[in-house]
C-alpha cells in the first residue's frame, strides 16, 4: 500500500510535467502568433504595392492611349501640312515622361515611315502630272507658233490698216499664251522649243521686251564696248529668263513708271541688268527668289502657288541647265534689281558687224568715239592695212585672260579689198536700205521659225552640254 507522501510526490511531479508542458505550447502559440502577424504585415505591404503598381500602369496606360490619339488626330494631319508647308510646325509629346523612352522612339518611328510615303507619293504623282504638262505644253507650243506664222502671213497679204492692227493685236495675245505655256513647258523638263542662231545680245534683249505688256515702258541703254552675241544653243533660255525677269518687273510697279535695262561689258562675260521703281521684295520673298532663280533643287507643281507662279522657276531650271546666273537684290531706286550674268566661256561670242549687221531695232552702243585721222598730225596716223589674200582667214587677235571668245569668218576677197582701200567712214544708211534690211530680217525669222517646226524638238539635256 503506497504512502500518502509517496502519492503526493507523485501528482506534484505530474503536475509539474503538466506545467512545462503547457508553458512550451503557450510559447510555441505566442511564436506562431508572431510569425502569423508579421507575414500578415508583409502581405498587406504586398497588396498596397501591388495596387500602386496597378494604379501607376493604369495611369500609364492612359496616357500612352493619349499619346496614340494625339498621333493619330493632331501630329499625322500636321506633318501632312508641314511637308507642303515647311514652315508650320509638327507639335510633339503630350506627356513629357515619355521623352526618350520606348514609346517616343515608336512613335517618331511612326511619323518617319508616314513622312517618307507621302514623299515618295506625292514625287510620283507630282512627275506624272509634269510629264502630262510636259507633253500637253509642247503640242499646244507647236500649234501656237503655227498661229504665229499664218498672223505673220497675213499681216503680209492684206494691206488694209484696220485688218493690219487686229492681225497685229491677234498676234501679241498669241505671243502672251506662248509665253505662258513656254515658261510652263520648262518647268516640267521641257526643251524652250526653239533653235536660233548666234544673235546680238541687244537684239536678244529686245525681243524679250516685245513679248510683254508694257513694252513701251522698258528702256534698254547698251553699254557694251564690243559687238557681244550669245551663241544659238543659249540665246532662247536666256531670253527666256530676261522676259521673266522684266514680266516680274512690269508687273510689280506702277503703270506709268519705266523699267530701265542695263547692258554691261566685264572681263569674263557680260550682264542684263533690270532695274524697277516698284513696291520691292521683303527680305523672305527675295530669299525664296533666289532660291528659285538657283536652280539647285527639284521642285514640285504644288510648290509654286494656287495659281502656279512659274516664271521664276522656270528661270531657275535653265540656269542649272546652261550655265548662266541670275541675281535679285533690292535696287537703289526701291524697287527689285535682277542681274543676268553670263559668262564668256562659253555662251558668248563677237560678231563680225559688217558680215551680220545688227538689227535696226536694236539699241546702239555707247562706245567711245573713233578719232579723227584727217586732224591728227602724220606721224600719229597709223598706216593703212595691207591688202590680205583672198583665201586667207582673218588672223586672230591676241586674245587676253579672261576677255571674251572672237569667232572669225572668212571674208569675200572683194570686201577685203574693199575694206582695205577705205580710208573714211561709210555713209549712214538711208530709209530705204534701212527697210530692206528689216525686210530682211523678218523673212530670216519667218524661216527660222519654219524650220524649228519642221525639227524633232530635242531634250534640256542635250542643250545643256
Amino acid at each position: 500500500m503506497t504512502s500518502i507522501p509517496e502519492a503526493l510526490l507523485w501528482c506534484l511531479s505530474t503536475g509539474t510535467a503538466a506545467a512545462v508542458v503547457l508553458a512550451a505550447l503557450s510559447l510555441r502559440a505566442r511564436r506562431q502568433r508572431a510569425d502569423l502577424r508579421t507575414r500578415l504585415s508583409a502581405a498587406e505591404e504586398q497588396n498596397s504595392a501591388t495596387l500602386h503598381s496597378n494604379t501607376e500602369l493604369t495611369a500609364r496606360l492612359r496616357a500612352t492611349e493619349a499619346e496614340i490619339r494625339h498621333l493619330a488626330g493632331t501630329r499625322l494631319p500636321e506633318l501632312t501640312l508641314a511637308l507642303a508647308h515647311p514652315h508650320v510646325p509638327v507639335p510633339g509629346l503630350l506627356d513629357t515622361r515619355f521623352t526618350a523612352s520606348e514609346t517616343d522612339q515608336a512613335l517618331n518611328s511612326v511619323l518617319e515611315q508616314v513622312s517618307d510615303a507621302i514623299t515618295k507619293e506625292r514625287a510620283r504623282v507630282d512627275a506624272a502630272a509634269q510629264s502630262t504638262l510636259r507633253g500637253a505644253t509642247t503640242t499646244i507650243q507647236a500649234l501656237l507658233y503655227q498661229l504665229q506664222s499664218a498672223l505673220q502671213e497675213m499681216q503680209h497679204r492684206y494691206d488694209d490698216p484696220n485688218v493690219a492692227q487686229d492681225l497685229l493685236n491677234a498676234d501679241f495675245l498669241n505671243e502672251q499664251a506662248l509665253r505662258r505655256i513656254q515658261a510652263t513647258g520648262v518647268v516640267c523638263g521641257a526643251w524652250p522649243g526653239l533653235t536660233r542662231e548666234d544673235s546680238y545680245l541687244a537684239e536678244l534683249v529686245v525681243g524679250a521686251t516685245s513679248r510683254l505688256r508694257g513694252y513701251e515702258r522698258v528702256n534698254v541703254s547698251n553699254q557694251l564696248r564690243d559687238p557681244i552675241a550669245v551663241v544659238a544653243r543659249a540665246v532662247e533660255p536666256i531670253a527666256i529668263v530676261v522676259t521673266e525677269l522684266l514680266a516680274n518687273a512690269l508687273h510689280h510697279s506702277h503703270r506709268e513708271l519705266p523699267v530701265t535695262i542695263t547692258l554691261q561689258q566685264g572681263n569674263r562675260g557680260a550682264s542684263v541688268i533690270v532695274d524697277d521703281y516698284g513696291v520691292g521684295m521683303h527680305s523672305d520673298e527675295i530669299k525664296a527668289a533666289m532660291e528659285l532663280l538657283a536652280g539647285d533643287q527639284d521642285l514640285l507643281l504644288t510648290q509654286l502657288g494656287d495659281p502656279p507662279r512659274s516664271g521664276f522657276a522656270a528661270a531657275g531650271q535653265l540656269v542649272r541647265q546652261y550655265g548662266f546666273g541670275v541675281h535679285v537684290e533690292p535696287s537703289p531706286y526701291g524697287g527689285v534689281r535682277a542681274v543676268v550674268y553670263i559668262p564668256g566661256d562659253p555662251l558668248l561670242t563677237v560678231l563680225d558687224e559688217s558680215a551680220q549687221p545688227m538689227s535696226v531695232m536694236a539699241p546702239q552702243p555707247h562706245r567711245a568715239a573713233t578719232p579723227d585721222r584727217s586732224a591728227m598730225p602724220p606721224q600719229a596716223a597709223a598706216p593703212a592695212p595691207a591688202a590680205q589674200p583672198a583665201a586667207s582667214y582673218e588672223a586672230p587677235a591676241p586674245q587676253a585672260e579672261g576677255e571674251l571668245p572672237r569667232r572669225r569668218r572668212r571674208k569675200p576677197a572683194s570686201e577685203l579689198d574693199e575694206s582695205a582701200a577705205r580710208t573714211e567712214p561709210a555713209p549712214p544708211r538711208s530709209p530705204e536700205e534701212t527697210g530692206t534690211r528689216w525686210a530682211a530680217l523678218q523673212r530670216g525669222t519667218e524661216s527660222g521659225r519654219a524650220a524649228a517646226q519642221s525639227e524633232p524638238p530635242r531634250s534640256p539635256e542635250g542643250n545643256s552640254q
